[in-house]
């Protein structure tokens, strides 16, 4: 047995004199709110995308001697393109840190927001929690009808055949929707590949709605292999490092505090593009948008 020097004497009896979050003793787990419609954006309720979220992400990898990040998520998904840029983000620092990471469901991880949750090695949910609802959506409104009974002739000018390609203000047509259909089914092949590539043998392959577009509870989502644990963040982590872990959140702040605007807000965005007619119709289409997103979920 080896015997204890004056040096780690004097250091144990100062170690609790040392702020938690300098000392090494103490394990610590940064982390990161993922929340809100992805790639939909309005100036009072910003979107996720990955220009404001990256920053968070690498802070809270590059802190040292963590044991892993935690991934705080609600999210009803939205953009394909985004949810997926911020799912390789993820693995790419956690793969190059070494460290797991874990993510949260709180009310909700559903289409892209279930995507970003497959970039942890471990999903934990509430039993009430969304998950799923691994597909692909889009929509629009059709006006033609509307400005035919109206009087009003549409008149639109383009160069290529297809340009004009399901104008809203146009009779729908059958070769555009498969169009669309085709563009659809390939961006849900890569996301079921996505998923079976993170949840692998863990995914009950029984069910045959896995990859319908339908949503589970966490309870039944743990069932089908969605999520592998039934907890709360601070409950889980408690549990594997112990009750001194340490869980600071890492926000992207600015010099007063206040939270800097992602890369796409662009100098128009804040109160006062509010006034703009333009921004102020696309504001209220957004918020819409992102309305019905939630509202799927039943939220």
């Amino acid at each position: 047995m080896s015997e204890v020097t004056p040096m780690q004497r004097v250091g144990a009896m100062l170690a609790p004199l040392i702020p938690a979050r300098f000392r090494s003793d103490i394990p610590v787990v940064p982390v990161v709110r993922l929340s809100g419609a992805i790639g939909i954006s309005t100036p009072l309720r910003p979107g996720m995308t990955m220009a404001n979220v990256a920053r968070s992400l690498e802070r809270a990898f590059a802190i040292k001697n963590i044991k892993g990040v935690a991934l705080s998520i609600n999210s009803p998904g939205g953009s394909a393109v985004q949810s997926h840029l911020i799912f390789k983000r993820i693995r790419a620092l956690a793969d190059e840190k070494k460290v797991p990471v874990f993510a949260f469901v709180e009310d909700v991880a559903a289409s892209g927001g279930y995507m970003i949750a497959c970039a942890a090695d471990e999903i934990i949910c509430d039993m009430s929690s969304i998950v799923g609802s691994i597909g692909v959506i889009g929509g629009s409104f059709g006006f033609d009808k509307l400005i035919e009974k109206i009087g009003v002739e549409r008149r639109l000018y383009t160069a290529g055949e297809r340009k004009g390609m399901l104008d809203p203000f146009l009779p729908e047509k059958s070769d555009e929707v498969e169009k669309l259909h085709a563009i659809q089914r390939g961006i849900h092949e890569g996301f079921i590949e996505l998923v079976k590539s993170r949840r692998g043998s863990k995914l009950d392959s029984r069910e045959t709605a896995l990859f319908s577009g339908e949503y589970w509870t966490g309870r039944r989502g743990l069932e089908l292999g969605l999520a592998d644990t039934i907890g709360d963040l601070r409950g889980v982590l408690r549990d594997r490092f112990g009750d001194r872990v340490r869980t600071p959140l890492i926000a992207d702040r600015g010099f007063f505090g206040r939270r800097v605007p992602g890369i796409g807000a662009g100098a128009g965005s804040g109160l006062s593009s509010l006034w703009s007619g333009a921004n102020l119709a696309e504001d209220v289409i957004a918020a819409l948008e992102t309305r019905a997103l939630w509202a799927r979920y039943g939220l």
